[in-house]
């Protein structure tokens, strides 16, 4: 964790840490070497941040790409994309009241995000009231994965969508997507939004902007086992910060 948070290389961690332990009086502490940090490191076990308990929630999810290796922009832009360009998948669920990250997957960037939405569900511990996805999770098992867990789903239809049925059109109308198209015929899909509180899932956004604004928007381990307990310490430590207490915007009274 010291390392992640400051941005620190393996051996710049183990002076650091020697550093600390001699301004605390602590003596009887030894820090590894900085190839055993390296080592061990590969097969750390990350216990994740326990969130206080505060009822049902709801939870907004979405991902975001995150570099792994490849050219810089100066390459780039001089002499274009080569195949070996590549980086990873983080998808992450937030609870827009709190900040918390209370799930997180990290996969390859050929993984859509509708095959993540069971696993990020598993993982949080909280009772699960609504759920606000963007138009990339609108498929059938998505659906009926929140359905089945009695979450609410709030996910816009896509473009010319029609309604699903059991049989024949028309016979499955209380399926929330099918209600969910009804009523955008009826007022448009931005007051649809509206009413049901889609924009909530924009503090996911906010996550990820949190995550790359601190941690940085690429991966330094090389080997993907190593970058998932990697991300697994990034969402750990964004936890604790918010565990901290969060900024709070009000706007500026006017004269």
């Amino acid at each position: 964790m010291l390392k992640v948070v400051f941005k620190l290389a393996y051996r710049q961690t183990q002076g650091f840490a020697q550093s600390l332990l001699r301004l605390m009086g602590i003596k009887d502490l030894d820090v590894p070497s900085y190839s055993q940090i390296c080592r061990r490191s590969i097969s750390l076990d990350i216990a994740p941040y326990s969130i206080p308990k505060q009822g049902p929630i709801v939870i907004a999810i979405d991902s975001t790409g995150l570099k792994i290796f490849g050219e810089g922009e100066w390459k780039v832009r001089k002499h274009g994309y080569s195949k070996r360009r590549t980086w990873r998948k983080l998808h992450l669920g937030v609870d827009p009241k709190t900040g918390y990250i209370h799930c997180h997957t990290l996969t390859l960037n050929d993984i859509d995000d509708g095959s993540q939405l069971e696993e990020l569900l598993d993982q949080v511990e909280e009772e699960i009231k609504e759920a606000c996805l963007d138009g990339a999770y609108d498929y059938e098992n998505c659906w009926d994965e929140l359905v089945g867990r009695k979450i609410k789903p709030i996910i816009p239809p896509r473009e010319n969508a029609v309604e699903w049925y059991l049989k024949k059109p028309g016979d499955y109308p209380e399926y929330p997507r099918n209600a969910a198209i009804n009523r955008i015929e009826e007022v448009g899909k931005e007051s649809w939004k509206k009413e049901m509180g889609y924009h909530r899932r924009s503090l996911s956004e906010t996550a990820m902007f949190r995550y790359k604004t601190i941690h940085g928007s690429k991966l330094y381990s090389r080997k993907f086992d190593s970058q998932e307990i990697e991300n697994d310490i990034k969402i750990k430590t964004l936890n604790v910060m918010t565990a901290q207490g969060m900024p709070v915007s009000k706007p500026r009274k006017t004269a």
